[in-house]
């Protein structure tokens, strides 16, 4: 799946069905190819009339396209229906449940479910942002409104705040609430990861320090902070010269080595 499946896949209410329609719609998106009337009538055990009724509303609500028949023979070409690329899948979604299960689990197992947690949040990070080409830095700025963007692209209604030096991340809803508030310390650890993992990627000069949850009732917040600059340095060398410091290593081994020998026994 795509970040950008990742990052849209639940935006808008799944369109409420009654269970005939539904299923009509299913027949159509396992199809893949156009149905008659009288096909998914058969398929769905509804009368042809009936059929007829619930695959025009389905054309109507935008979940599938009515195109005629093409054909040969004397008489008249028929309608054929086919499901939309990317209409709606039927049927119910408990995403959260999952995610209790998935939460509590790490909750209960985890050695260090923070940490854990944390770090699952960082990888993440890294992958819903796009790197900045070679040797182009972001300045905070711009990696603050990046940040932004992409926290915002996932639901979390995201404000930047500056005061003074202090950078703040106002998310004013979280989308994983109820399973925040069931398992904050592996949730709220993995929002905090996710930052991290962004800005880290983004190899901004800022960095993702503390998240405070539930500040108030739909708030949180998120520290921002400049990065060390003998760590950020070093880590920039590294990315731009990574056989350097291997090399260095291999050199301070020999010489370690010859000073060694030259001990007297």
């Amino acid at each position: 799946m795509s970040v950008r499946d990742l990052l849209h896949a639940e935006e808008g209410p799944v369109p409420a069905l009654g269970e005939s329609r539904a299923r009509v719609l299913e027949v159509l998106q396992q199809a893949g190819e156009p149905l008659g009337v009288g096909e998914v009538a058969r398929q769905v055990g509804l009368h042809v009339n009936t059929a007829r009724f619930h695959l025009d509303a389905l054309v109507e609500a935008g979940l599938a396209d009515r195109t005629t028949e093409e054909r040969e023979q004397p008489g008249r070409p028929r309608s054929m229906y086919l499901a939309r690329p990317g209409a709606a899948r039927t049927g119910r979604r408990s995403y959260r449940l999952l995610a209790e299960i998935l939460a509590s689990y790490v909750a209960a197992e985890a050695a260090q479910p923070s940490l854990a947690a944390a770090q699952a949040g960082r990888v993440w990070g890294r992958y819903l942002v796009d790197r900045p080409p070679p040797f182009r830095r972001l300045d905070a700025g711009a990696a603050t409104d990046q940040l932004v963007s992409t926290l915002g692209e996932i639901g979390f209604a995201p404000e930047a705040v500056t005061t003074g030096r202090q950078r703040k991340i106002l998310l004013h809803h979280c989308p994983f609430r109820e399973a925040a508030e069931e398992h904050r310390e592996v949730v709220c650890a993995i929002h905090l990861g996710l930052m991290q993992g962004m800005l880290a990627e983004l190899d901004a000069p800022i960095e993702a320090r503390r998240l405070d949850p539930f500040v108030e009732p739909h708030l949180c917040v998120a520290h921002l902070a400049a990065k060390d600059q003998e760590a950020a340095s070093g880590a920039t060398a590294a990315r731009a010269h990574p056989q350097a410091g291997r090399v260095s290593e291999r050199r301070s081994t020999r010489a370690g080595g010859r000073r060694a020998r030259r001990q007297p026994g």
